[in-house]
């Protein structure tokens, strides 16, 4: 078999793909897999689940200990001040440390990695920066993007998405956040610890619509 065939060739490095790939070459199928950010894990690792829970973590330090709510536990705090830029410099490596161990996983079981958008040629090629590759089985996991909406340009600093709200470089006095699912909540209460006036928008009657009645009741007493 040569260096472009291969058993299976994933196309996208998330939690679905990468768990793919590794699993596949454990089975013993020469396999490969299509990323096109400088690391791997996808939207969840790098701008996504972790970074967002990285953040969620270090807000609710920080306004435990602002709101004056250790005291009970003999815990006083004065003169408290918020490093945003050491706050964020967690949150990188966190992302560091995850995305570094997928890549050792990726060597440790000889999955190679074609960096790169894949382009379908065929029925079973795929063209990565110019290369032509082939493989028995190729799976799809290239998971989504953020959805434009019609006459909102997001220009990252006044408007901006959820990969620019898990880097904003200020606290904002203000902030109205457009849907009121998982990701919505998770960055609008990052924001609000660290001391800026949130406002949720929701289309539907409840927030996390979807999801469990009584998981959205509690999610709306906090």
């Amino acid at each position: 078999m040569s260096d472009t065939d291969f058993d299976v060739i994933v196309i996208g490095a998330g939690p679905g793909g990468y768990v793919a790939a590794i699993r596949a070459a454990q089975l013993g199928l020469k396999t490969a897999c299509v990323e096109s950010r400088e690391t791997l894990g996808g939207t969840c690792l790098n701008v996504g689940c972790i970074p967002s829970k990285a953040l969620l973590h270090a807000s609710e330090l920080y306004e435990e200990a602002h709101s004056g709510a250790l005291a009970k536990w003999g815990v006083k705090t004065s003169g408290l001040e918020l490093d945003l830029d050491a706050m964020h410099g967690m949150r990188l490596e966190a992302i560091k440390g995850l995305t570094g161990g997928i890549e050792f996983l990726f060597k440790k079981n000889k999955v190679t990695w074609l960096k790169g958008h894949a382009k379908f040629t065929g029925k079973d090629t795929i063209d990565v920066a110019g290369t032509a590759y082939r493989a028995k089985h190729i799976v799809i996991a290239t998971g989504s993007s953020v959805m434009p909406l019609p006459g909102v340009e997001i220009d990252h600093d006044r408007i901006v998405d959820s990969t620019s709200a898990l880097e904003l470089k200020a606290v904002p006095k203000t902030m109205v956040v457009i849907g009121g699912g998982v990701i919505g909540l998770e960055l609008g209460s990052v924001w609000r610890r660290l001391g800026a006036e949130v406002t949720v928008v929701e289309y539907l009657d409840q927030i996390l619509p979807g999801m469990d009645g009584d998981v959205r009741k509690e999610a709306a007493k906090i």
